[in-house]
């Protein structure tokens, strides 16, 4: 018998559509790891006709910017809080996350951001499903499941974790960190919205010279946003960078701007590879993401310091048609 509750497939085909209105959404983040949660929470709170942000959660991280998951988690932590005062959104609560990440043996690691993430899900209408932004290692939203395997069926996860399915592998920092709790997103039945790594969000380049002409002028946020920018290399000659978490809030501020398609939740092997299971429940797969309006989005947003105007529009595609918003 399962662990978790079983979806009717019409209704779980239902939840993976983009839900085509304004949600409530939380955001799991290991911000400290990199530059582009930054940009990501940022862009998430100058968003408020797209999504209504609840809380936000600090994943655990182990790189060199930290000295292991506990250490990652806790600078995350802190960093929300720094850009939230940047922001003067200290309205918005944070949860510490958990301090390592699932045990192989099975069980949940224990942590603020679980317990609140079960206890926001479990308030929830099915009908009216809480959508789990996770733009990090997946240890908080795994452990949550773990804990109240009900929620499963009134939560949409939109992760950014691992890579193409048509990359050699899955080594993918967000999944390979914690390969048990990748397991549990894609095995509890619960909705996803996948949007990989390399192969699609790593389209999401920009540069130096970009960050200075559209966020820098835009006030202490879009300062920090550019030094921590420009800090990321030595010689930003020739050079761009991927923002890659800002696709997980753009893919809700307007679908369009993606091709996704369903597709059977893969497995993943020990040594973070798919695995293809055509019996297994359907996921949402993003496999294209459109670069120049997302960015354009974000700079537009930041300019008029987090008004509205002209969110979810069209922007620049390259010429290229089509944008799959709904998908089969």
């Amino acid at each position: 018998m399962s662990l978790y509750p079983e979806i009717n497939e019409e209704r779980l085909v239902r939840m993976l559509r983009h839900p085509g209105r304004k949600v409530r959404m939380v955001l799991d983040t290991d911000t400290f790891n990199e530059i582009d949660d930054q940009f990501a929470l940022v862009y998430a709170l100058l968003s408020p006709d797209s999504v209504e942000v609840e809380a936000l959660y600090a994943a655990p991280f182990y790189n060199k910017n930290s000295t292991g998951p506990a250490d990652g988690m806790e600078k995350s932590y802190l960093e929300i809080l720094k850009i939230l005062k940047l922001m003067s959104r200290e309205d918005v609560p944070v949860y510490r996350g958990s301090a390592a990440y699932l045990p192989q043996d099975g069980g949940f690691v224990e942590g603020d951001a679980a317990r609140n993430l079960v206890e926001r899900a479990m308030a929830c209408d099915p009908a009216d499903p809480l959508y789990v932004v996770a733009i990090g290692c997946i240890t908080n939203v795994a452990s949550a499941i773990l804990m109240e395997p009900a929620i499963a069926e009134r939560i949409v996860i939109v992760w950014l974790g691992g890579h193409s399915f048509a990359w050699p592998h899955t080594r993918e920092f967000n999944l390979s960190q914690d390969i048990v709790a990748s397991r549990v997103v894609f095995d509890c039945g619960a909705p996803v919205i996948l949007l990989p790594c390399g192969g699609v969000v790593s389209h999401l380049h920009t540069s130096l010279s970009e960050v200075r002409d559209y966020v820098l002028p835009t006030g202490p946020v879009g300062e920090y946003l550019f030094e921590t920018f420009r800090s990321s290399s030595d010689d930003h000659f020739a050079y761009t960078r991927i923002i890659w978490d800002m696709s997980t809030i753009a893919w809700l501020v307007n679908p369009e701007w993606t091709f996704s398609h369903l597709v059977p939740s893969p497995r993943i092997s020990d040594d973070a590879r798919w695995i293809k299971d055509p019996t297994r429940h359907p996921i949402r797969y993003i496999y294209h993401i459109y670069r120049n309006p997302v960015f354009g989005d974000l700079f537009r947003k930041l300019a008029r310091g987090g008004g509205n105007e002209g969110e979810g529009g069209g922007g620049d595609r390259g010429g290229v048609g089509g944008g799959g918003a709904g998908g089969s």
